[in-house]
């Protein structure tokens, strides 16, 4: 009999997830920076989308029209739910890769996205999506892939080993994966009490096994219980994609192009020292000890002029994502910790306080008398938005044209939040995107949409939808057992999202 998972879990869906890296805005500012001209995305396409939150929330909060598929027909069922909430038109399928990509009836594409999805299958699929993408995506196209690299994965290679193979020969069989799973943390945890010589020779693997045994089963599940797992070195990545005409174009990771917040200066001067960008790109992986690689390769990358790349930097439209007064005026990098430069950074959140969208030219032009250059916004552009401190902005007219798909979806979402707290996100025809919203929040927008008005109305309707199913608040990992309780935190909530969440949602017009 066939095995139609090829090794893939599939007997637990996948987390709810919503990616930014994937959202086509990313490109034009990350290619501005790295000096690339960045395409008009028209056609964009997902493979291994999973529950489907990235691709839907991306198709009904652009222009774009979006393809893509996911093996699984549970997550691809839900999936195209959400697109026909939408009314996107995305076409969402759930064939293996080797089916999806052999259709003739797909168009060529300007974009398209893996995350978390390469090394996790096997080589054969593999040389399907590099050959997808050498016929598929068009001539300056951008592929935006997702891995698990060396030299930060080294370490832990034969703990993943250890972990899977207690899975298979003593995992109790007809338990499921999550209780296979805690018997293989719980396993590793008694090997380590023992100190084991690989253990003492890599310190870092306890402190790893914490933090692995504090998360989310099912992505436990799907990130190292899969039969195909393979971390791989850039060039290694590099010699696949050769075969698609694909060449690196930079970082997806905004923190990345930030060199200060990464490198010393003997570290930089190094790798500028060495005339191989492939042999560059290794080595800094080495500096900083990489373990996962979200980068952008273009088929025919075109470089711009130092003038059309100040023009286009220029363009780049923001939006302050929120209050001025919880804005972090430091950032953390490979080297740790960093303030931000106060006469820089302030005026900027000054600036940007009042929720309106700005471009670069603006803020530019509003704070030239405080002798802060284009260089010093665009930085700083990088950093607020990979922060989440400021969300990047699509063009007027794309945000007119989605604002009708992205009601429907968000109405879509909120329905949902009356029985499950797995989804926490809406869309925004403003970013083009999906905003982090809890439960909660979306029950307060629920109510708000029936004519609820004030802070009071809006916690009895979530209270009321909460005790209707038997549920009740965890704060601090406890469950708050009164009534009283309940409502007080709830109370709590409700004025934070007053305060400061209205005005956000409001400028971002989900509300």
């Amino acid at each position: 009999m066939n095995d139609w998972t090829s090794g893939y879990v599939a007997d637990i869906n996948y987390i709810y997830g919503y990616y930014s890296e994937l959202s086509p805005l990313r490109v034009k500012l990350a290619l501005t920076n790295a000096g690339f001209r960045s395409p008009e995305i028209g056609m964009a396409c997902e493979l291994g989308f999973g529950q489907g939150i990235s691709v839907n929330l991306h198709a009904a909060g652009s222009t774009a029209a979006w393809y893509g598929t996911d093996f699984n027909p549970a997550q691809a069922g839900f999936a195209q739910e959400l697109a026909q909430a939408s009314g996107s038109g995305a076409r969402l399928y759930d064939q293996a890769f080797e089916e999806f990509c052999s259709r003739n009836d797909l168009p060529d594409f300007d974009y398209i996205g893996l995350h978390g999805i390469w090394s996790w299958i096997s080589d054969d699929n593999r040389r399907v999506i590099v050959d997808f993408a050498r016929r598929k995506l068009k001539v300056g196209g951008v592929l935006y892939i997702s891995y698990n690299t060396f030299p930060g994965w080294a370490s832990f290679v034969p703990m993943r080993h250890l972990l899977t193979t207690h899975g298979e020969v003593i995992g109790a069989e007809g338990h499921g994966i999550v209780n296979r799973i805690n018997e293989a943390i719980n396993f590793a945890e008694k090997l380590l009490a023992v100190n084991p010589g690989y253990a003492r020779a890599n310190p870092q693997l306890a402190e790893r096994m914490k933090h692995i045994k504090g998360q989310n089963r099912h992505y436990l599940a799907h990130e190292y219980f899969n039969r195909d797992w393979h971390p791989v070195h850039f060039a290694t990545m590099t010699e696949w994609l050769a075969a698609a005409k694909l060449n690196f174009a930079c970082s997806v990771h905004l923190l990345d192009h930030i060199n200060v917040l990464n490198l010393s200066n003997e570290q930089q001067e190094f790798l500028n020292n060495i005339p191989d960008a492939m042999l560059r790109e290794s080595v800094r992986d080495f500096i900083v000890n990489q373990q996962f690689r979200r980068d952008y390769w273009i088929k025919g990358g075109r470089r711009i002029s130092s003038i059309e790349q100040i023009e286009l930097t220029r363009t780049i439209k923001v939006i302050m994502m929120v209050q001025r007064v919880d804005a972090l005026m430091e950032v953390t990098g490979t080297l740790g910790k960093a303030t931000l430069n106060e006469a820089v950074y302030e005026p900027i959140l000054d600036l940007l306080s009042d929720h309106k969208i700005k471009s670069v030219s603006q803020i530019e032009e509003a704070l030239r008398n405080r002798g802060i250059t284009l260089t010093q916004i665009m930085q700083a552009v990088m950093i607020l938005v990979s922060t989440g401190q400021i969300a990047l902005v699509q063009e007027e007219n794309a945000v007119s044209k989605a604002r009708k798909q992205t009601d429907k979806l968000n109405q879509y979402l909120l329905k949902k939040a009356f029985s499950s707290e797995e989804i926490n996100f809406l869309v925004s025809p403003v970013t083009g995107g999906g905003i982090a919203v809890g439960r909660f929040q979306q029950l307060f927008v629920l109510a708000m949409s029936k004519g609820k008005v004030n802070i009071n109305d809006c916690v009895q309707f979530a209270w009321q939808v909460i005790v209707a199913q038997g549920q009740k608040i965890i704060k601090d990992e406890k469950v708050l057992q009164s009534e009283q309780e309940n409502l007080e935190e709830l109370t709590k909530l409700a004025r934070t999202f007053f305060e400061k969440q209205i005005p956000v949602l409001k400028a971002l017009q989900i509300l």
